[in-house]
């Protein structure tokens, strides 16, 4: 199944193994942990302007409580607005 956003929105799959490790050794359980606000672009959508600015393949930081999170054949996205879209990564 592929993802087509629409409008100005971008596909951004979420990555797990993005997360810092602790310098000090102190064990951070799981449920404790922040979710890191970094993925890859998968999918961007229809607007011209964007699509010149944000390309498939772009490591991206989004907004902390922006999108719709869904999960395709085990794998997690986040669906959001070309706003909720802080910086690339270079």
């Amino acid at each position: 199944m592929t993802l087509k956003p629409i409008d100005k929105r971008v596909v951004i799959e979420l990555k797990e193994d993005i997360i810092e490790k602790n310098v000090g050794g102190i064990i951070i359980p799981d449920t404790a942990k922040e979710k890191p606000n970094i993925g890859v672009v998968v999918a961007v959508g229809t607007d011209e302007e964007l699509q010149k600015i944000i390309k498939i393949g772009d490591r991206v930081i989004y907004a902390k409580y922006s999108g719709t999170e869904i999960e395709i054949d085990g794998k997690r996205y986040l669906i959001i607005s070309k706003d909720d879209v802080l910086a690339l990564i270079a």
